[in-house]
């Protein structure tokens, strides 16, 4: 493994990568950087569940449906809401020539998505009664997290793979767990150093962290955590989650037997993989590993 060790040479990676798009967080990805995207993209298809349902969802989802899903009440410094001026033409024209026509936007019926799974559960809601068989799902949308600091990795725009599966308690952890093994398959072929560790997600306030507590102690959330910046502060670059029956109680997502379903959802940080493996064995690619070439197609 190279020497990660220094800013100056994350820096260094980030500078031959991803080009600045004139606000934090926001890049542009060079073509190696996007060979690298399309690679690790097709690495996981190739492990996706027999049988998964296959969505690509946009950037943007109903705001009411983010909403209900309760996303307010556990993240509301992350969201980013659509806003759009309004009125006929000179009313536009008279705002957008004062220097303060920020202040006269309006939220839209829309924001940006935050998490690639979101709009899998209202859909699969409206379906009906699932089979105790239950169902998985392979989602990819780019999504937006409007983060307080911006170091490698932690991007404001970037793109999420998620599978999810809801079905029985017990579906949902074997799902997990299967995952689980997966992703450490991936990092070992990838040639990455890893660890898998209990998380929590970043809950807003003095009760988020009661509920971080509770989501560790429950064993709900686990990371895939690779070396970015340093070895000592490795990255999250992949997550487990079990939901329970959080959603299924939203939505009222029902196997058939009557019982409410359980949920789990297993995310890939698509460019925080990408910066992993180029900080990991270096900017030419000519010079990995052959085993991590090979899986990459590259």
């Amino acid at each position: 493994m190279r020497d990660i060790e220094s800013s100056a040479a994350i820096n260094s990676i980030i500078d031959a990568l991803l080009v600045p798009a004139g606000a934090p967080g926001i890049f542009g990805r060079t073509e190696i950087f996007e060979r690298t995207i399309e690679g690790l993209n097709r690495l996981i298809t190739d492990r996706r569940e027999s049988g998964a349902e296959v969505f690509t969802f946009p950037p943007v989802m109903s705001r009411s449906l983010l909403e209900t899903a309760g996303y307010l009440k556990s993240f509301p410094h992350l969201l980013g809401c659509v806003s759009c001026l309004s009125g006929d033409e000179p009313h536009i024209r008279g705002l957008v020539e004062k220097a303060d026509w920020v202040d006269a936007l309006g939220a839209t019926d829309l924001v940006l998505t935050p998490a690639a799974c979101y709009p899998i559960y209202p859909l699969v809601a409206a379906r009906g009664v699932m089979r105790n068989a239950g169902r998985s799902f392979d989602v990819s949308s780019y999504c937006f997290r409007r983060e307080s600091t911006h170091e490698a990795g932690r991007l404001q725009s970037f793109r999420m793979r998620e599978h999810v599966c809801i079905g029985t308690p017990e579906l949902a952890l074997q799902f997990r767990q299967r995952w689980i093994t997966r992703a450490e398959a991936i990092a070992q072929e990838l040639a990455l150093p890893y660890q898998v560790a209990p998380a929590s997600d970043p809950f807003f306030g003095r009760m988020g962290k009661l509920m971080a507590m509770s989501q560790v102690e429950q064993a709900l959330k686990f990371e895939m955590l690779i070396p970015v910046l340093s070895r000592e502060q490795p990255t999250a670059c992949m997550s487990f989650n079990y939901h329970l029956e959080h959603f299924s109680e939203i939505w009222d997502l029902r196997t058939e037997d009557g019982a409410l379903a359980h949920t789990t959802c297993v995310a890939f940080g698509l460019e925080r993989l990408a910066l992993a493996l180029f900080a990991t064995h270096g900017i030419t690619i000519a010079n990995w590993p052959a085993t991590t070439r090979a899986a990459l197609g590259l």
